[in-house]
């Protein structure tokens, strides 16, 4: 997941600032598919440079200061680059909001789908679909702060999955679909609801993103918290997250092990195959003082293995830390390798 940190993160030491070097390290360490935002809104709109606020100041993905960027021609740029290497890209947005908040102009879901048809149209013409590998139409859907033109109201919440909220996604996908069928279409989720099961069945397949920390209590466990101005999240991780998780590792495993497998089950129910790409261990996490690596990579690589096991997942990430700015991740270029070939060598059942 490069998320939009590949067009954000470009000045020197960034991770981003030369997309051939940071595209070369991906395919060494193995990987074959890279998840960015497209900036859709922006885009249809003909926005040649746009003014963008910070989403936070703490985490390093994107900017963590007003940042103007141009979309397009960078877009096609970026993902020919891709292509020249043999890497796919998934198509996401996290609707980046611009000095105007464009993003509310979407209306309707009919609407939402219109942007990403124009973005579409601009990337055939720029001769740069082949390397386009699916389109998710809004990342953790219907999460307040990347769909705020959505209103979930009265159940209004981060994981919610409301019969409003299923109704908008699927008039959204069958819209796209209608005049890009080529092009397999989802909406990636953070939210988890075991009853919807058969329901999620309009998508291509299910973009569902999977942490142990929202599969427990483990960031109550640690006074953690999930702020994005202030670091009292960070210094509690720092503080309680690696005696918290190796005093119980089983435990913290087995709440994992849990969703991973209800999710294969909702899989199996709808008949479409899973993509994960954010995942497997906590949310938030950086180099840090204090912040060790070690308990996140193996629990990453156990979601890993117990994700393959299911047989249900077409697409597998190894972390939402997969990028260049988590150096001490990153640099670990044998972790990397070893669970890509894990990956890369698996089987996905037919649903």
């Amino acid at each position: 997941m490069w998320d939009f940190s590949w067009l954000e993160r470009r000045e020197p030491g960034a991770g981003y600032e030369n997309w051939g070097r940071a595209l070369d390290e991906l395919a060494e360490r193995g990987y074959n598919a890279v998840r960015i935002d497209a900036y859709p809104h922006l885009i249809a709109q003909g926005v040649q440079r746009a003014s963008l606020e910070p989403v936070w100041t703490v985490h390093e993905w994107g900017s963590t200061s007003p940042i103007e960027v141009a979309p397009m021609p960078a877009l096609a740029e970026f993902i020919a680059q891709c292509g020249q290497r043999d890497i796919q890209v998934g198509l996401s947005t996290w609707f980046r909001k611009d000095r105007d908040d464009s993003r509310l102009l979407i209306k309707s879901p009919e609407a939402h789908a219109e942007i990403w048809l124009k973005t579409i149209e601009q990337l055939r013409a720029a001769g740069v679909m082949d390397h386009v590998c699916y389109v998710d139409l809004c990342n953790e859907f219907p999460g307040e702060l990347w769909a705020p033109f959505f209103d979930n109201s009265p159940d209004s919440s981060w994981n919610s999955m409301t019969d409003k909220a299923l109704t908008w996604m699927e008039a959204a996908v069958k819209t796209f679909r209608a005049q890009a069928p080529d092009v397999p279409v989802t909406v990636s989720l953070v939210g988890f609801d075991a009853r919807v099961r058969e329901r999620w069945s309009f998508m291509d397949f299910l973009e569902p993103h999977i942490w142990m920390t929202q599969s427990s209590d483990f960031v109550e466990r640690i006074g953690g918290n999930y702020n994005n101005f202030d670091y009292t999240g960070y210094e509690a991780i720092a503080a309680k997250a690696v005696p918290t998780f190796r005093g119980d590792q089983a435990h913290w495993e087995a709440k994992l092990r849990e969703r991973i497998l209800a999710w294969a089950d909702i899989a199996r129910a709808c008949r479409r195959p899973l993509v994960t790409t954010e995942c497997w261990a906590i949310v938030n996490y950086r180099d840090w003082p204090g912040l060790d690596w070690g308990w996140v990579k193996d629990l990453c690589a156990f979601g890993v293995d117990e994700a393959l096991k299911t047989g249900c997942w077409a697409g597998v990430a190894t972390s939402n830390f997969c990028g260049p700015q988590f150096a001490g991740m990153w640099s670990d270029v044998a972790w990397h390798q070893r669970l890509t070939q894990q990956i890369r060598a698996a089987e996905v059942a037919r649903l």
